[in-house]
């Protein structure tokens, strides 16, 4: 047979957000977080098949509104993306907060805030409007800290590497310019893919990372490759790695959780400092540590995050059976 999606294209700050409005499987109204565990199981072809190519590609990522089983959440949303069904996807969640308000798929109940019910936790959201468009979006994200600090492993092709383990929503490797490596300055797209790829072979070997108050949320399956700026009005920059292959077009909404959580973690940045993030496309996200709390056992913050995205067009697309590609595939 054929399937049917209505999707709404956009990108925030550079990286691809498919939001998926219309065709998306039903599924029962329990939390969130448990109907991401029957999504995976019983439709993640929908996930291939709008992810990967012919429809995708490497770096896309989307999102899928539900409705919210929290009282306290205006919707609920399912993040989908090349390496999986995310808990957080902070990138995804300004680029469809972003083209669901400018296609009125959602009305809030207070004018400029939202509140989201996702896998890792409720997400509470201030935006900005210019007349029918969205120009800013802050996602105060979950809470984030640092597990891990100096973390030792041998990685193919780099050698003896020193990073943190830090969660932001996602679990992710920290690495900051050290002795076997030198920083992004002229380093290709492609050697970060290669290194990110081993150093996450290497962590593998490791005892793995469990969410303290969830233990679906596991394991460090992105990379964060972080650099001091060459201009004085951004405070980092940095290359976030995820997927198989992919790189963050955007400065990452996790991972610039995660990075805050590694910097307060190690009395570097401040609650109510700001930290202004920038991507390897010279794209910025605004980052805020607001509060602190305790994830579990763990000292944590209460991250914000700020950024824009634009709507680049709505797009029907066909998944036919009799399309021996349909479900999609990546090389």
């Amino acid at each position: 047979m054929k399937h049917t999606f209505f999707c709404i294209d956009a990108h925030t700050c550079g990286n691809p957000v498919r939001l998926v409005a219309g065709g998306a499987p039903l599924l029962p109204h329990v939390p969130i977080a448990e109907r991401r565990a029957l999504f995976v199981e019983h439709h993640d072809w929908v996930r291939k098949a709008l992810m990967f190519e012919p429809r995708g590609h490497d770096v896309m990522s989307g999102a899928i509104i539900y409705p919210a089983y929290r009282q306290d959440c205006d919707f609920a949303v399912l993040f989908i993306e090349v390496s999986g069904c995310l808990p957080m996807c902070g990138a995804g969640t300004i680029g469809l907060v972003t083209s669901a308000l400018e296609a009125g798929l959602v009305t809030p109940r207070v004018p400029g805030q939202l509140s989201i019910e996702t896998p890792a936790g409720r997400v509470d959201i201030r935006y900005t409007r210019e007349g029918d468009r969205v120009s800013s979006v802050q996602m105060l994200n979950v809470a984030s800290y640092l597990h891990a600090q100096d973390v030792v492993v041998d990685v193919e092709g780099l050698g003896r590497l020193s990073v943190d383990i830090a969660y932001g929503g996602n679990y992710y490797a920290v690495v900051e310019p050290q002795a076997t490596w030198a920083g992004l300055d002229g380093m290709p797209t492609k050697r970060i893919i290669e290194l990110s790829q081993n150093l996450r072979s290497a962590l593998a070997q490791l005892p793995e990372p469990v969410h303290p108050e969830d233990s679906r949320i596991r394991g460090v399956h992105h990379v964060i490759w972080c650099d001091q700026p060459p201009i004085p009005d951004i405070d980092g920059r940095c290359a976030v790695f995820y997927g198989d292959q992919a790189i963050d077009r955007s400065p990452g909404g996790t991972g610039t959780s995660a990075r805050m959580a590694q910097l307060q973690g190690r009395g570097r940045l401040a609650v109510g400092e700001e930290f202004r993030h920038q991507s390897l496309i010279g794209t910025t996200f605004v980052g805020r540590i607001e509060g602190v709390t305790r994830v579990g056992e763990y000292p944590a913050i209460l991250p914000g995050v700020t950024g824009w995205a634009r709507v680049t067009g709505h797009n029907t697309i066909f998944v036919d059976d009799n399309d021996p590609l349909a479900h999609g595939f990546l090389i």
